[in-house]
């Protein structure tokens, strides 16, 4: 039987301030809605975080989010579905959610600051970073995503 784990906000609420700012710094960035949940739900997916996936792509769904693609993140590079703007997103989110590899590559670096500039690739960055701390959370204290309400 496993152990419950603890819940952050209820042990050390003020351990999450900083991370709700960042979250709310990143919200209101350059990056539209929909990037930002593109960010949120691939990264999730790649670190197995069940509930920031339900979250975020529920978050998707109400601001109108195809659902076609929300289905196809994790085979995006397959899909004709993104644009090469959230190609370079995608990208960006996989080479850093999985830094120990390679890092973000000198050549995505330089395609995604030539394509946004660099305020908006700080905002990607920032933003992959932030969902990344959120999944470990997740992941460390076994959240659960929660039944839908019929």
């Amino acid at each position: 039987m496993e152990m419950e784990r603890i819940n952050i906000n209820v042990v050390r609420p003020q351990a999450y301030a900083p991370l709700y700012k960042l979250d709310k710094n990143c919200r209101d960035s350059e990056l539209s809605p929909t990037e930002f949940f593109l960010i949120e739900i691939r990264a999730s997916q790649i670190n197995g975080c069940a509930f920031c996936v339900q979250m975020h792509v529920k978050e998707a769904i109400e601001k109108g989010e195809k659902q076609y693609r929300i289905h196809a993140l994790s085979q995006w590079e397959d899909t004709p579905f993104f644009t090469p703007e959230e190609a370079i997103i995608l990208k960006m989110t996989e080479e850093i959610t999985h830094i120990s590899n390679h890092g973000l590559s000198d050549e995505l670096y330089e395609k995604a600051v030539k394509s946004f500039g660099e305020t908006k690739v700080a905002d990607i960055i920032m933003t992959i970073v932030s969902i990344n701390a959120w999944n470990r959370i997740g992941r460390a204290t076994r959240l659960a995503p929660q039944p839908a309400q019929s």
